[in-house]
């Protein structure tokens, strides 16, 4: 019988938890973030087999090594029906080189795989201990409702993930949303998908940078006056919400490949926690032959794997692909540890990993802002394919990877945003108008409600404890 999973703190000066505790926790008091103790492995044979199923079912399988000592697999099976209810098309450009649209979930973004997924994670959860409360108590239900569990969510955002987590966790009974994003650094759509919710949504636009919204919420997490509120996270710092990032790399690999054929992965990288599910993906077993790590002019870490020397950027810089404006990535700390390092919150390399491994298994790369968006006309032009912002990042990086190689891979670049979320900057670029998904039809009319505060963590602190 296989050992039981355990999560350990990148910082390792927090005890071992099992995943509803690294779940409901977010971040491990240490300031660390969680990694399984061990990483369990799917047969080549099993992923050929996914060729034929569902993405509700080969998510189950994914995700059940991970979970099957803590939830049913009955239960999980109906998580993950739910979850993924709608298409994840893969889209041939040329040759071998595919798209993979992450687009297509109720906010047009790839950060729905993981907050659809998580939201029913932590709700199955607090349901559960709730239940459970409530036997204990054998009391009444006035009483229960006093005692029952509350989570309060904190998470910030660079453009996505804000809007994927407060859609998600919309209208949840016991569970409320508190989101941090740079006040000038979203698109308009992006923003009111965040801030015209309402109800158990709290907006907060912040005078900086997406950098100071993480460092906030991080800091929150640590601050002992503050635990009453049971805080925990949405961002890529939780393991909850990196879990389902690793399945869509089987799911692409099973129907594209030929039985044990390596493949590429192009993934638009900003706080690396994608990247961080495909690399997790391989240590399952997966064939990949090169993750190309690509990045905006934040060029933090391919400078790293070239000099050894990481150093965050500050301020990050403003790019087209505004999600991955990030100048300290939190889950670096989570691949350095992945390849035998340690490096603290604050991105000090305390242990240096194998950086000859991470660059055997990953290339990385730093696009411009004026190649991206020469890309985003160039394949228009080409194969009347519409890349955005962040895909146009990944297809300019696979590009370059190909040319350095000199040959050719079956290749999939990853697409994470849908191109009408930034319908000005396309149509500018392309001269067409983007259609826009059912998920943003009508958004620009909705009414929005929202705070400015300072970068200041003391007015952030103040604000959690007047309004909860």
């Amino acid at each position: 019988m296989a050992q039981i999973i355990k999560y350990y703190s990148t910082n390792h000066n927090s005890e071992f938890v099992n995943f509803r505790e690294a779940l409901l926790q977010g971040q491990a008091p240490d300031k660390g973030l969680y990694l399984p103790d061990r990483i369990p492995k799917i047969s080549l044979k099993t992923i050929v087999s996914m060729k034929t199923l569902s993405y509700p079912e080969i998510a189950f399988i994914v995700t059940n090594e991970f979970l099957r000592d803590e939830i049913p697999e009955d239960d999980l099976k109906k998580i993950t029906k739910e979850a993924y209810d709608f298409d994840i098309p893969l889209e041939n450009v040329i040759g071998k080189i595919y798209i993979m649209r992450l687009d297509q979930g109720p906010t047009a973004s790839f950060k729905d795989f993981a907050a659809r997924m998580m939201t029913r994670l932590i709700e199955y959860f607090i349901k559960k201990e709730n239940k459970n409360l409530l036997i204990s108590e054998r009391s009444e239900e006035s009483r229960f409702c006093e005692r029952s569990e509350q989570v309060l969510i904190l998470v910030a955002t660079s453009g996505d993930t804000g809007s994927a987590v407060a859609n998600a966790f919309y209208n949840l009974k016991n569970i409320k949303v508190v989101v941090l994003f740079p006040g000038k650094e979203v698109s308009e759509r992006q923003r009111k998908q965040m801030t015209t919710l309402g109800k158990n949504i709290t907006v907060l636009a912040v005078n900086g940078k997406f950098d100071d919204c993480q460092a906030m919420v991080k800091q929150a997490f640590a601050d002992p006056e503050l635990s009453y509120l049971n805080l925990s996270s949405a961002n890529s710092i939780n393991f909850g919400r990196l879990l389902p990032q690793i399945v869509y790399y089987f799911y692409a690999y099973s129907k594209l490949a030929k039985k044990g054929e390596e493949v590429i992965f192009s993934v638009p990288s900003g706080n690396f926690g994608n990247l961080m599910g495909g690399l997790i993906a391989k240590k399952m077993g997966l064939p990949v032959y090169k993750f190309i790590a690509a990045v905006n002019e934040n060029d933090e870490f391919p400078k790293f794997l070239e000099t050894k020397n990481y150093i965050p950027i500050k301020p990050s810089k403003v790019c087209p692909s505004s999600a991955m404006n990030v100048g300290h990535p939190s889950n670096l700390a989570r691949l350095i540890n992945l390849y035998g390092g340690q490096m603290d919150e604050k991105g000090k390399i305390n242990k240096m990993p194998d950086v000859d491994l991470i660059k055997k298994d990953i290339f990385s790369v730093s696009i411009s802002n004026d190649e991206t968006i020469k890309t985003i006309k160039k394949v228009y032009d080409r194969y009347k394919v519409v890349l955005e912002p962040h895909g146009a990042v990944g297809w300019t990086a696979l590009e370059s990877f190909l040319l350095k190689e000199g040959k050719s891979f079956l290749s999939v670049c990853l697409e994470t945003a849908h191109p009408a979320k930034f319908p000005e900057e396309i149509e500018e670029i392309i001269g067409l108008k983007i259609k826009s998904p059912k998920s943003l039809s009508g958004i620009e009319n909705k009414k929005e409600d929202f705070k400015t505060i300072p970068a200041d963590y003391q007015e952030f602190k103040t604000f959690l404890e007047n309004k909860f």
